[in-house]
């Protein structure tokens, strides 16, 4: 191994790659308006009390809804829901409503649930912080749902070929 270091953009890539990080669909609800979006910056912030943070770009319409939201559903995907990450990944929100094309049911606050994931919970919004081009909301974990045990989550490796709806 030697001591060389790339510029920042070429070395942070890498690493990001290969993390591999898991992949979540976040959806919310707010004035009668439905959004979800794939979400790739999403992590666990805190045990206790428990707290979760997920980036939400500001060019989605997922990130136009959420602001006027209380609460946001939170969805691993499993490693063969390739065309659900694609639906809520490639899609706009702006002239599609993409739960027509899925299965889902109103959840708790009437968020929207998506029916085929190994796992979902609700968080209620604590904060939003400003990152750049994404918004950080802070949840507050409230309620949710396993499906099975440990699922093979869907992870960075397999959508990083998609064409995002939005321009970043």
């Amino acid at each position: 191994m030697s001591g060389a270091t790339e510029p920042a953009q070429e070395f942070f890539d890498e690493f990001v790659a290969a993390a591999d990080h898991p992949m979540v669909v976040v959806t919310t609800e707010a004035d009668g308006r439905r959004a979800g979006c794939l979400v790739g910056f999403a992590t666990q912030v805190s045990i206790d009390p428990r707290r979760y943070l997920v980036g939400l770009s500001k060019a989605n319409n997922t990130f136009r809804v959420a602001a006027d939201a209380e609460a946001l559903a939170v969805h691993l995907l499993a490693a063969g829901q390739l065309p659900l990450a694609r639906l809520f990944g490639s899609e706009s929100g702006d002239g599609l409503d993409k739960f027509t094309h899925c299965e889902w049911y109103p959840g708790p606050g009437g968020l929207p649930i998506l029916a085929a994931t190994p796992g979902w919970f609700t968080g209620n919004i604590l904060d939003r912080y400003d990152f750049g081009d994404h918004v950080g909301v802070l949840l507050e974990p409230v309620t949710g749902a396993m499906r099975g045990d440990h699922p093979t989550v869907l992870r960075y490796s397999a959508v990083a070929h998609l064409i995002p709806g939005h321009p970043n």
